[in-house]
């Protein structure tokens, strides 16, 4: 069983954790558990809890009605929900839930099955960005069993890996990139949707993938000469020092620009070396990359 945090409810729902505590002390639905040094947290079933009355709420139930509902009632409502924006994120929803049940088949047959209806390019866009921009500071803060990330990103990781192969664009660009991860950087979903939304814009892409040695970097970038590198970085090891990798890089590399984005970028207080530019929002990268 996981503990959550109440930043961890409101990061995946929503809800402002000042909500969630009149919410507490108002209704029945939502329950906190005690540490033994009288910190509340919250088990999956109240997570789940949470994330469809959050949902009801944000599309027209009062919280007051919710409360009254039985699991079944509320249930129903949930499928009743006709638009578009609700019904993505209820499928959000699902996905979180079943990412922390561990029920595979479950996780894999919601995804493959809106792919089959509406596309791999909007499955990306709509839903599987969704979910990782929801679920991903768990994952940063160690508050998901590392199984559950596993088994996520795996089949995300495949899902992003199709869209990648079967994208077909007729914008056409000279720009080109390196993409990389840095060595002890393993999480490789971030700089996947990356090479996604540069392929679409006809940019072309030299992909290197994750835990990559500086020297291999270097090598490439003097073959190929990139109009940029791009890296995103997730969760560093304990080892890394971005100001070392800046340096480093700066020195040896600078002559090609560096774009860095992920959350180590949206986190980093240091000055940067001149020809690196840190994307601290998808605003920011989305921006950079219309400028290609």
């Amino acid at each position: 069983m996981n503990a959550f945090t109440i930043k961890d409810l409101e990061n995946l729902s929503g809800v402002k954790a000042h909500t969630l505590r009149i919410w507490e002390q108002r209704y029945s639905f939502l329950r906190p558990q005690r540490t033994t040094t009288n910190i509340r947290y919250y088990n999956n079933e109240q997570l789940k809890t949470i994330l469809n009355v959050a949902l009801l709420n944000k599309f027209g139930f009062r919280i007051s009605q919710i409360d009254k509902m039985s699991e079944a009632e509320l249930g129903n409502k949930l499928l009743m929900l006709t638009q578009t924006q609700a019904q993505q994120e209820r499928l959000v929803n699902e996905l979180i839930q079943h990412m922390i049940d561990l029920d595979l088949e479950s996780f894999e047959g919601a995804l493959d099955n809106y792919i089959l209806n509406k596309g791999i390019e909007k499955a990306i866009n709509q839903i599987i960005f969704q979910f990782l921009e929801r679920i991903g500071v768990l994952w940063m803060t160690n508050h998901v069993n590392p199984a559950q990330e596993h088994f996520v990103t795996n089949i995300i990781r495949q899902k992003l890996i199709v869209g990648i192969a079967s994208s077909n664009t007729q914008l056409q660009s000279d720009k080109s990139g390196l993409l990389f991860l840095p060595e002890g950087e393993h999480h490789e979903l971030g700089l996947l949707f990356i090479h996604y939304l540069l392929k679409t814009r006809g940019i072309k892409i030299w992909y290197l993938g994750a835990n990559v040695p500086e020297k291999d970097v270097e090598y490439v970038l003097g073959i190929k000469s990139p109009t940029f590198a791009y890296t995103h970085l997730t969760s560093m090891a304990h080892n890394f020092s971005l100001d070392r990798f800046l340096k480093h890089y700066h020195t040896k590399m600078g002559k090609v620009p560096l774009i860095i984005s992920g959350r180590v970028a949206q986190t980093a207080q240091h000055k940067v070396p001149e020809n690196v530019l840190l994307k601290r929002s998808l605003s920011e990268v989305m921006e950079f990359i219309a400028t290609l």
